[in-house]
């Protein structure tokens, strides 16, 4: 298989077509990926386009590049991990955590009227409503919204699960995430939800973008501290 120019900077298309190898199986958890040659001979690509395609997978958390050894595959989720830092869902399972997801509500709006999105879209979206429970207590209530041309399970219950993946599957592929951070007051509905009475709370507002640079997810949450604090892990 030989990559073109025509279709984008050539690490970035090895990069999708290694991923998708990775998600799919073909390259299964804890097993070395080829060589840094032969992937070189397969997509007559140089070695330097190789290496930069690697790094960027490992830069998500897919892979891990080991001196003497090769290239060992990671995870296999369609998202793994948003930085090299420990993403804190994982934290908190890793602490001996319970962490359960409920889906409130899908609705729609209109991105123009959006404070936020009406800079990226003046169409209609998804807003899909979720409040994740921490060892049973309600600890952060989300809102994500998603294009309307982004096809949602029927079943409401599959919305429980990782919107990065369905979005995968329809063909989003995601290159760069921002995370924001900063202090706001739920509204009344929310703060019941999040069992607790109207106060600040940690707000994170986190735009996902594709390849070609154009914002696909946007999501504000809301946390309640008092059951946890936030927490950003980096292993060295």
């Amino acid at each position: 298989m030989k990559l073109t120019l025509k279709k984008g900077p050539l690490y970035i298309q090895l990069e999708e077509i290694l991923k998708e190898r990775i998600i799919s199986g073909k390259y299964p958890k804890n097993t070395l990926i080829p060589s840094e040659q032969e992937l070189k001979d397969e997509f007559g690509v140089s070695i330097i386009t190789v290496r930069r395609a690697v790094e960027q997978l490992s830069q998500q958390g897919y892979v891990e590049k080991r001196s003497g050894i090769g290239t060992t595959v990671l995870e296999n989720n369609a998202i793994s991990k948003l930085s090299k830092g420990q993403r804190f869902s994982e934290y908190l399972l890793d602490e001996g955590n319970e962490l359960s997801k409920e889906f409130v509500e899908l609705s729609v709006i209109d991105g123009s009227s959006h404070s936020i999105l009406k800079d990226y879209f003046d169409v209609k979206m998804n807003c899909i409503e979720r409040l994740y429970k921490l060892n049973g207590k309600p600890y952060i209530h989300f809102k994500h919204y998603i294009p309307q041309d982004i096809i949602l399970p029927d079943n409401h219950e599959h919305l429980q699960n990782s919107l990065y993946e369905i979005m995968y599957q329809q063909g989003v592929r995601f290159h760069r995430f921002k995370d924001e951070f900063g202090v706001g007051t739920p509204s009344d509905d929310i703060a019941q939800m999040l069992q607790i009475e109207q106060k600040p709370l940690l707000q994170r507002f986190r735009f996902s973008f594709d390849l070609n640079g154009n914002l696909v997810e946007y999501s504000e949450a809301y946390y309640n501290t008092d059951v946890h604090r936030y927490v950003v892990n980096f292993d060295m």
